[in-house]
């Protein structure tokens, strides 16, 4: 919409509307009509036909290319999202998940129909077992939380098959919020675990709350304060001699693919998210997956089927696992990711992945060393860090952290996560895939944003200054959603 000379805003589709114009002629029916009256219950019938917008195809193209033009995205700008870890998606794995083979399979086919699709199952649920040095894996799990709650119900179908029920899993102070809510919804109680001062786990608090009782400590690491803790197969010990597992949330494994392998330092069960350490797609609600990965001991409760191989060399699906904890998804889980994962995993090799994580780590480092000395930021936590790091802003003059991040998409920067861990911060990951003078930029452009804040502070509050957008009451649109529109003297093509 061009207002005053300037581009000032896309009107709604249906602000767009034409009485009377078509996108799509599909020409005259080849079925014979029937009353629908006949076949669908009164009371699922409208009166009327939907309102939709009116529309030309060129129209509607142009429509929604200038809306996607306005998008961040990983294709389109830096994403330094801390824990988020948001990473380039390799054009080749989207060219092999589209390919026919795969696209045009049907999840009841023959398996001697699918033999090729079954060795890929197959072989990921390999490489994946080894990344994490443990003995099994299910690629059932369609995301991190989803892993989460598969994982707890594998490790309560052990306790229970070995004792009993244990009602409490323990969760570190700077647990992903998932942690706690997948033992909620495991029927289980969440019991905190202190952090030192210097972020690290307080293994005195550990030792104090662990008992028969416990089921399981849930723990990130590396942490979400971008430090490894070294201290992890001693908590390991204090577990095991209680009968406890170690749970590892897997969100941070793109700092040590192929440095470490989290069954070698203790780990019973772990989840991996794919779109943060394979590069699958990220986001949107859209399909995703969450592979666990679990100890020989544990591997009778995992989801049946498992894809195994034959001696003969064919593939099949065994359903004869009478310890398991039954389907957590349906079929083979989200296959179309698992391609792209498996495609990554292919392309790097051991060697490769290795290479991932010490470019991932670092990349934040750098970064790390570019702020440090820079009057208007603080480091809360040293150094080295992992793949990501915590940087609190010196606020004065009313600023919140908020100003900072909206101020970052004036650079074409999308904001890092914001008050999290730790109240006040910005959690910063640059991930492998982006280049120095990229990491520069966002270094030169925090530098900047911290002299407008003591120069000019009200460049921040008022920012965004180039988005399409000012900045929106983000707290009244998520309490308050208003999700109808309704033109004024807005008519349809029949005139009402």
């Amino acid at each position: 919409m061009i207002r005053d000379g300037r581009v000032c805003g896309e009107p709604l589709i249906f602000e767009k509307s034409v009485p009377g114009a078509c996108a799509v002629d599909l020409g005259p029916s080849d079925v014979p009509s029937t009353d629908p009256t006949e076949t669908v219950p009164a009371s699922m019938l409208a009166d009327d036909a939907p309102p939709l917008p009116e529309l030309g195809e060129l129209e509607v193209v142009r429509h929604y290319a200038r809306l996607g033009s306005r998008l961040f995205s990983v294709d389109a700008n830096f994403y330094p999202l801390g824990s988020c870890t948001m990473k380039y998606n390799p054009r080749v794995n989207e060219w092999a998940a589209g390919l026919p083979g795969f696209t045009a399979l049907h999840p009841l086919q023959a398996e001697a129909d699918v033999q090729g699709a079954l060795e890929m199952l197959y072989y990921l649920r390999v490489f994946l077992a080894e990344i994490a040095g443990l003995a099994e894996v299910s690629l059932q799990p369609a995301a991190g939380a989803h892993g989460e709650m598969a994982s707890l119900m594998i490790i309560n179908a052990y306790h229970a098959d070995h004792g009993g029920v244990r009602p409490n899993v323990m969760t570190t102070d700077s647990a992903h919020g998932t942690n706690p809510a997948s033992c909620t919804i495991c029927g289980r109680n969440a019991v905190q675990v202190k952090s030192r001062p210097d972020g690290l786990v307080d293994l005195d608090d550990l030792r104090v709350k662990v008992d028969d009782q416990t089921t399981a400590l849930m723990i990130t690491n590396p942490n979400t304060i971008g430090k490894f803790d070294p201290q992890i197969t001693e908590m390991a010990d204090i577990l095991h001699k209680r009968g406890a597992m170690l749970y590892l949330d897997g969100a941070n494994m793109n700092a040590i693919l192929g440095i470490t392998r989290p069954g070698d330092f203790g780990v019973d069960v772990m989840h991996y998210n794919t779109h943060k350490t394979f590069s699958t797609p990220h986001g949107c609600g859209g399909p995703g997956a969450g592979p666990i990965a679990v100890t020989k001991a544990l591997a009778p409760y995992l989801p049946r089927p498992q894809v195994e191989k034959r001696g003969d060399g064919t593939y099949f699906q065994n359903h004869d696992m009478p310890k398991s904890i039954g389907k957590v998804r349906t079929f083979s889980g989200q296959i179309g990711i698992l391609v792209r994962c498996y495609a990554y995993l292919r392309a790097l090799g051991p060697d490769g992945l290795r290479d991932v994580s010490e470019k991932a780590v670092l990349a934040a480092n750098y970064i790390a060393a570019c702020l440090k000395d820079e009057p208007g930021y603080e480091l809360p936590f040293s150094g080295p860090y992992s793949h990501e790091f915590i940087l609190k802003p010196r606020l004065a003059s009313g600023l919140r952290v908020l100003d900072y991040a909206k101020r970052l998409i004036d650079f074409g920067i999308h904001p890092p996560t914001m008050e999290w861990p730790i109240h006040g911060a910005l959690m910063v990951e640059p991930t492998e895939t982006e280049s120095k003078a990229t990491l520069d930029e966002f270094s030169d452009a925090m530098k900047r944003i911290a002299a407008e804040a003591a120069e000019t502070p009200d460049k921040l509050k008022d920012a965004p200054e180039y988005a399409w957008i000012d900045r929106a009451d983000e707290v009244a649109a998520s309490r308050k959603p208003n999700l109808c529109w309704q033109a004024e003297n807005a008519v349809d093509s029949n005139g009402r």
